[in-house]
Parts: C-alpha cells; sequence; structure tokens
C-alpha cells in the first residue's frame, strides 16, 4: 500500500504538468475557436477554414513540411551512416548537434545575411561568373534555412536506430552473397524505419507550423497555417479564427503521430 501511494506521489508533479501545459492549453484554443471576430459564440470560423483561401493554404504546409522532411532525411541518413562508421562517432554527433543550441532568430538572420545582395553566397556566384541572384525571400532559401534547421532532429534518432544494429546481421547477409544495395534495402533500412519515423515526426510537425521564417526568409511569400495563426492572433485580433486553425493543426499533429508511430507486435 505505501509502494501505491509513494509511486502516486512521484506521478503528480507529471499529471500536474500535462494538465497545465498542456490539456488546458489545448481546452482554452478549442474554447476560442468558437467565438468570432466580436466575441459572440458562433461556429463561422469552422465554416470559414472550409474555404478555398484556408484549404489552400492547408495544401501548402503540407507541400512545404513535405520538402523539407524528405531533404532532410536525403541528407540526414547517409551523414547518420558515416556518423556511425568514424573513430570518434559522438564527437562529430555533439558537433552536429550544438548549432541546434543557437537561437532560431539568430540564424535566420545569419542567413539573411549570406543570401542577401552583398553577401557570400552571390559573392561567389559573381566569383565563378553566374552574377548576383535573388536567393534570398525565395522558396529556395526557405527550403534551405528550414531543412539547416531541422538536420539535428532528423540526424539524431536515426544515428540511435544505425547504432543499435546488430552487425553480425550484415555479416550475415554478406555470407549469403547480398550486395550492398540489397543489404541496405532488405537489412538496413527497415531495421532503423522506426528512427526514420521519429525523425520525420520531429521534422514534419514543426514544419507545418514554422511562421518566423516564411516572414524573414522567405519574405511572406511563403504562406502556412503558422503564418496565418500569427496574424490573426497578432495582427487581426481575431482570435477564434486563430484558435481554429489551431484545433485543426493539432488534429492533423495528431494523426500524423498515429500513422507514423511505431508499432510493437506481442510476441
Amino acid at each position: 500500500m505505501n509502494n501505491k501511494v509513494t509511486r502516486n506521489l512521484y506521478l503528480l508533479p507529471y499529471v500536474l504538468w500535462i494538465v497545465l501545459f498542456v490539456i488546458a492549453p489545448i481546452i482554452l484554443v478549442l474554447y476560442y475557436s468558437f467565438f468570432d471576430v466580436d466575441g459572440n459564440f458562433s461556429f463561422i470560423n469552422y465554416k470559414t477554414f472550409f474555404t478555398p483561401v484556408y484549404l489552400q493554404m492547408t495544401f501548402s504546409s503540407f507541400w512545404y513540411a513535405f520538402l523539407i522532411t524528405v531533404m532532410s532525411l536525403l541528407v540526414a541518413y547517409p551523414t547518420a551512416y558515416l556518423l556511425t562508421k568514424t573513430k570518434h562517432k559522438q564527437l562529430w554527433l555533439l558537433l552536429i548537434i550544438v548549432p541546434s543550441w543557437i537561437n532560431l532568430l539568430l540564424k535566420a538572420y545569419a542567413f539573411i545575411g549570406i543570401f542577401g545582395q552583398q553577401g557570400f553566397a552571390n559573392a561567389f556566384l559573381e566569383a565563378v561568373g553566374i552574377g548576383k541572384q535573388e536567393i534570398l525571400f525565395t522558396d529556395f532559401s526557405f527550403i534551405f534555412v528550414s531543412v539547416y534547421i531541422f538536420i539535428p532532429f532528423m540526424i539524431l534518432p536515426i544515428f540511435n536506430s544505425l547504432n543499435e544494429l546488430n552487425p553480425t546481421l550484415l555479416d550475415a547477409a554478406n555470407d549469403l552473397g547480398a550486395s550492398k544495395w540489397t543489404s541496405f534495402r532488405r537489412v538496413i533500412f527497415p531495421l532503423t524505419i522506426d528512427g526514420v519515423k521519429a525523425g520525420c515526426q520531429v521534422v514534419f510537425i514543426p514544419s507545418l507550423s514554422l511562421f518566423m521564417l516564411t516572414r524573414l526568409i522567405a519574405g511572406n511569400r511563403v504562406i502556412t497555417l503558422g503564418t496565418a495563426i500569427e496574424q490573426h492572433f497578432l495582427v487581426t485580433r481575431d482570435w477564434g479564427m486563430g484558435a481554429t486553425i489551431a484545433v485543426f493543426l493539432i488534429i492533423i499533429m495528431v494523426l500524423i503521430m498515429t500513422i507514423t508511430g511505431s508499432r510493437k507486435k506481442g510476441v
């Protein structure tokens, strides 16, 4: 009995944290979503969300989040694989993770300087004879900077999955005559799929709600659900519409986590 009471006491801080900082904010967002701009109870926000403007915005958010996730995966997987083969892999992994500790705003302003008309990127293009290009405030700059920011979060779970891979399985595949591509396709990738799913989750979900980079790097040429939420809460002061978009964003995130979540089969 004493052990049960002690266990409940240990659980109390976690329960309070979840209630205060997870459940309560979601309830507040849901509550505000039922009020129009004048503060009257209404379902108009949900009706407005299913208009072409917001549906196009939702599709745009999914498209850019998909591109960012795919680009991050294409870079992160071979990087994580090479890291597992290096001598001081933990040190190299730390060097990759360290930039993620830097404030997002500082990194955004750094890339504004790099991609600007007088920045390093244009100086290099001019030196090789291509000439200055409009790099900043484009889809390319937005996706490039987003991938740079999210790369460490994709590399880490994949690295952990690859690092835990039993090397005897690869030896067995080689002994059976499997090529390197076959070994990757039939052994390595299937056994590290949980790491890939985790990496895709932590990249795709935040990418859906990006708003700072859409303003600073893309110059508001890229409009996402996160941008719309920011505009409604801080500019138009239509908290109800902003909350409604947030409700659908939460639902989308839960669905993504459910779909990409690992399912352990019972033995």
